[in-house]
């Protein structure tokens, strides 16, 4: 991506020749916990994310503002590193801005960051990966503090046999078995994932981790639920071949919950 400081605000030139500054765009990294929120974007009737957010900012500027995800996330859904963009008229001390808004907001939703970007940045078509983790509790009783991050299961897991499935999932496939609706993908199934990973520490954590390029809906939640039952016994490592060779979604593979996702990284 190109240094945010070769471009600082948009401007026009008056009849006497003056440039007169119109918008400066802000990019800002966003963390939440997603458990009272019904996903990332804005519906009627409904507390988001990026409502919350847009409410912030009218707040601060007395006038609404629309502001530009990287991605969605769904209801129940958290991130540690969501990234959104926004423009406004007059440029802002970044620090102070981001104070601002953090006080207008819940202490579930922060913004971690906030920063001046070139005038045609965009959060989600300069994304050029992302990273999500999803977390598993494989024990007998999850800990109070991670009971909204963390989905529970007793049985122990063959966490060899995980990783082993989670190889095949790496590369360029058609996905559509592995997204909740194929249907609603009008650019298409085929996504390129470039890392998937099982691991697992002595207290009974177990985090897969998905890198790609772009994901379809509900496919990091669909790849999770496909390695839990690799990791129970239900389903073996090779059948991500059939899956992937099908193209056809079936209720072998579940789509686990969402208290378990994070949405982790973009990367630009």
């Amino acid at each position: 991506m190109r240094s945010d400081s070769v471009f600082s605000v948009y401007s026009v030139v008056n009849p006497s020749g003056k440039h007169i500054p119109m918008t400066q765009r802000y990019k800002i990294t966003v963390a939440y916990d997603g458990t009272n929120y019904a996903g990332w974007q804005v519906q009627p009737g409904k507390t988001t994310v990026q409502g919350e957010i847009e409410n912030a900012i009218e707040k601060m500027t007395a006038k609404h503002i629309r502001i530009h995800h990287s991605g969605r996330t769904d209801s129940g859904v958290h991130a540690k590193g969501q990234v959104a963009h926004f423009d406004l008229k007059e440029p802002v001390d970044t620090g102070r801005f981001m104070n601002g808004l953090n006080a207008h907001l819940d202490y579930d939703v922060r913004i971690m960051k906030m920063e001046k970007v070139r005038p045609d940045f965009n959060a989600r078509y300069d994304a050029v990966g992302k990273e999500y983790r999803y977390f598993i509790w494989n024990g007998e009783a999850v800990p109070p503090e991670l009971r909204l991050y963390r989905l529970h299961e007793r049985r122990k897991l063959n966490i060899a046999a995980m990783r082993k499935a989670a190889e095949y999932l790496v590369g360029k496939h058609d996905f559509a078995a592995f997204t909740a609706n194929p249907k609603r993908e009008v650019e298409g199934t085929i996504k390129t994932v470039t890392k998937v990973t099982v691991s697992r520490t002595r207290e009974g954590d177990v985090t897969i981790c998905v890198v790609g390029e772009g994901f379809l809906y509900k496919m990091v939640r669909s790849i999770a639920g496909f390695l839990l039952r690799v990791g129970i016994g239900e389903l073996k490592p090779e059948d991500a071949k059939r899956f992937l060779k099908t193209g056809t979604r079936t209720n072998e593979v579940p789509t686990v919950r969402p208290l378990g996702l994070f949405l982790w990284r973009v990367d630009y």
